[in-house]
């Protein structure tokens, strides 16, 4: 960043960071439960649930994530107390973790659904692989335009909050899960998600934010989409036409 581009960033963030203000903190913190709370049995708090062990490229997947959201929840905390230079210093370790979640999330995926197709098994994961494609393109889109976007703080805390939303997709399923198998209620359930997140910025700032507003409204519309092509008997022949299943 150059050193205008530093003032920029610094002067914004400190204009909308004063200690004690802002909900992005505590709002870090919420993914941060949602995490925990949907991947608990699973991953977590998997030997207190005696769950299956997992292989390495599902611990691997599982540390970047983690890491990751811990990152995002360190900057919001530092730019609430006004550590521009550390907030900086991080953000490229968070870019670079950005990056992994997307390797790693598309790894995970591609495997299984090979495993699926070994198997000859029509799974779950030729529906996810549309999905989690989608999450993954659309948490990449969020953080490359929020790098872009640094300078511009107010667009740039928005951008990268939409892509904790959107990352977390699958936490906030599996947290309607404990309750319900019903597919309709794991997409309630990261919607709901998000329109929180929406309605507590918007509260705060006394007006919803166009970026968070069209950011909102994308995820939750390609999301739909993806459910419905992802049902089709044409996508399934695809994956199965990719993947020899």
């Amino acid at each position: 960043m150059s050193a205008v581009g530093t003032r920029a960033f610094a002067a914004g963030a400190a204009a909308q960071a004063r200690p004690g203000r802002g909900p992005y903190r505590w709002l870090a913190l919420a993914a941060a439960a949602v995490a925990l709370v949907g991947f608990a049995r699973t991953y977590y708090l998997k030997e207190l649930f005696g769950t299956r062990a997992l292989p390495l490229a599902l611990h691997l997947h599982g540390f970047v994530m983690s890491a990751w959201l811990l990152v995002f929840i360190a900057q919001t905390w530092l730019i609430a107390r006004h550590r521009i230079a550390w907030h900086r210093r991080l953000g490229v370790v968070g870019a670079a973790l950005a990056s992994l979640v997307i390797l790693m999330g598309a790894t995970v995926t591609v495997l299984a659904v090979e495993r699926e197709a070994r198997t000859h098994v029509v799974g779950m994961f030729h529906y996810l692989l549309l999905i989690n494609s989608v999450t993954l393109v659309l948490f990449g889109a969020f953080v490359g335009a929020g790098l872009l976007l640094r300078a511009r703080p107010a667009l740039h805390k928005r951008l990268m909050l939409l892509a904790a939303l959107v990352v977390l997709a699958p936490a906030a399923a599996r947290v309607a899960l404990l309750f319900t198998h019903a597919p309709l209620a794991q997409f309630a359930a990261f919607y709901a998600w998000i329109v929180a997140c929406v309605l507590i910025d918007s509260l705060r700032s006394r007006r919803l934010h166009p970026v968070l507003g069209w950011g909102a409204l994308a995820v939750i519309a390609l999301f739909q989409l993806s459910d419905f092509v992802a049902q089709t008997p044409a996508w399934m022949s695809l994956v199965r036409a990719m993947f020899g299943g």
